[in-house]
């Protein structure tokens, strides 16, 4: 019995349609000192550049170098995204100064959302690092109960890099510092376009899916410059919705930024 609703899982969570995400992005991938930083969330289809409402999340945070956790609710701003036909469509925002060199981790949890066409709920939290003039932190844990920890540092990539992330669980009541790695993971890998193409492959091409080992770790190759979604997913129970259950799947998105080519000239 224990087999059978161990397999059901892994189909579940295998077979369900992952294309729509939350993408939490910088208005710039490197900062500086005493210069704001915005960071945009929106939800939608990454490669097509296909956008949908984003609901207002649960939280917000940042995590600095010295692994200080700010919470950035208070400072939580709608902003409304024009498209070509119908009404525009609610994003949220969040500006955040850095006073200090090093790597700033942004995070946010997300509220259920329900999907209609694939019967199911995605509860997810996202990261993105921004790299302040010194690497220090960059593989900050952001206290989520789920979360892909880089071990590669998530930014200064080349396009063809082999970038790895660890996937962790915690419990609620647990320090940050406390986690249990998670092997046989689902890992779902997208790029982001700025617009839509004019032209998008097979579906297989669009999304690429991988497991973590047997030590959690997740190993994927970042093909091109711009940025990259890694989606870490789990099953996440069962939610009630018109008086029957329907399942939840867990996600959970680190952002990572690939460099067209290095720069000619150093940091001040």
């Amino acid at each position: 019995m224990r087999l059978a609703v161990s397999l059901l899982a892994i189909f579940s969570v295998s077979g369900y349609a992952g294309a729509h995400y939350h993408i939490l992005l910088p208005d710039k991938p490197a900062g500086q000192t005493d210069q704001p930083i915005t960071v945009t969330l929106q939800f939608g289809h990454p490669f097509e550049h296909q956008m949908f409402a984003t609901q207002k999340p649960r939280r917000a945070v940042v995590v600095t170098p010295e692994e200080n956790l700010v919470e950035l609710n208070g400072r939580t701003e709608q902003v409304d995204l024009p498209v070509a036909k119908g009404e525009p469509l609610p994003t949220y925002r969040w500006k955040y100064t850095p006073t200090q060199r090093g790597d700033y981790v942004f995070a946010v949890q997300c509220d259920p959302v329900w999907l209609a066409d694939e019967g199911i709920y995605l509860e997810d939290t996202v990261k993105v690092t921004v790299h302040v003039l010194a690497q220090k932190n960059w593989d900050a844990l952001a206290g989520a109960r789920f979360e892909l920890v880089p071990l590669t540092r998530p930014y200064g990539l080349r396009p063809g890099i082999v970038f790895q992330a660890l996937a962790v669980s915690r419990d609620d009541a647990a320090p940050r510092s406390e986690f249990q790695p998670l092997p046989g993971t689902l890992v779902e890998v997208q790029r982001y376009n700025a617009t839509p193409p004019k032209e998008l492959p097979p579906d297989e091409h669009i999304t690429r899916t991988l497991k973590t080992d047997p030590a959690g770790v997740a190993t994927v190759t970042l093909t091109e410059s711009g940025w990259w979604g890694v989606t870490a997913v789990r099953d996440g129970g069962l939610r009630q919705r018109g008086g029957r259950n329907v399942p939840v799947k867990q996600r959970t998105t680190l952002w990572v930024y690939v460099d067209d080519k290095a720069p000619l000239t150093p940091s001040k």
